[in-house]
């Protein structure tokens, strides 16, 4: 019998020529997509339309194809958004979406976008042209609301619960914002714990598990230990007792009326549209406890217990 070998056979799966196919069509196809990944993590319909509208603006501005933008197409839009006196939040905003599109491409696409059109994948967001996560409206230039504000805001936010036309939903927002300031969260972090993540018997008080805690310089997540403290475990204790079996039965804590995880941008919307409503917090920042400087203690990193 003949000895069997393996033999390197060029021009396997990868053609040598790129393929005759229409980018714009290929990227409309990529969007798509993008958008059904989005659904299939559970977004809301709400944040999936914004952030749509948003990544098609971003796309037009660019004005050519995802991979083949360069960084100084990067730099171009964000210049002439900063000449036109865009916001420095709106301006980071059309850098990550399109910086999203472009890892969604790279983990789903690489492979026939460099055989149709010759092109490996390089993403031009670097970090001279990545915004600083500092807006307009930053604590520096703004100062934080005083602790009495923030008093009336929770009691505008209780006693809306009795008012409000669905209880579920209110009851949650007052208890998901107060874990957001007691805490030290950031809205993705309270977006994905899960009701396994609150450990009332940790400590004196109990303790949250952020499993997916926000890393440094795309490092990944890191978890951390948060105790919950200023009758943070009182509230918690309440809503998972009284609100949480009002939505569907799911392991996510701060779940939407499908029982899915609320996502980050909804949280920022929900926060915007509350404090509209409020007649004590006209003068705050709103984007996110932690940007608008809400929040009045930095998050803890506890190693053990």
């Amino acid at each position: 019998m003949a000895e069997a070998r393996f033999q390197v056979i060029a021009g396997g799966a990868v053609p040598q020529e790129p393929l005759a196919t229409d980018p714009w069509q290929f990227q409309a196809a990529c969007v798509d997509a993008f958008v059904a990944s989005w659904r299939a993590r559970g977004f809301s319909p709400v944040t999936i339309d914004n952030d749509i509208g948003l990544l098609e603006r971003t796309l037009a501005a660019l004005g050519r194809p995802a991979w083949e933008v360069t960084p100084e197409d990067i730099d171009r839009v964000v210049g002439d958004l900063a000449v036109k006196g865009r916001a420095t939040s709106t301006r980071r905003e059309y850098v990550q979406i399109f910086k999203g599109f472009h890892r969604f491409l790279q983990a789903r696409k690489a492979s026939e976008i460099e055989a149709a059109f010759g092109v490996r994948l390089v993403c031009p967001v670097d970090e001279f042209n990545a915004s600083r996560h500092v807006g307009d409206d930053s604590p520096a230039l703004l100062p934080p609301p005083t602790p009495e504000r923030v008093a009336e805001f929770f009691d505008f936010m209780k006693q809306r619960i009795a008012t409000a036309r669905k209880y579920g939903p209110a009851a949650r927002d007052y208890a998901m914002f107060r874990t957001l300031y007691h805490a030290g969260l950031r809205s993705e972090e309270a977006s994905l714990l899960d009701k396994p993540d609150v450990h009332f018997t940790r400590g004196p008080f109990g303790k949250l598990h952020v499993r997916f805690g926000k890393g440094a310089h795309t490092s990944g997540p890191r978890p951390r230990w948060v105790p919950m403290l200023d009758g943070l475990d009182l509230v918690l204790r309440w809503f998972l007792e009284d609100v949480r079996p009002k939505f569907p039965d799911s392991p996510v804590l701060f779940a939407d009326e499908s029982g899915g995880a609320l996502h980050r941008g909804t949280i920022r919307n929900r926060l915007r549209y509350l404090m509209e409503l409020s007649p004590y917090s006209c003068e705050w920042p709103w984007q996110d406890f932690r940007e608008a400087g809400l929040c009045h203690r930095a998050p803890m990193t506890l190693r053990h217990g």
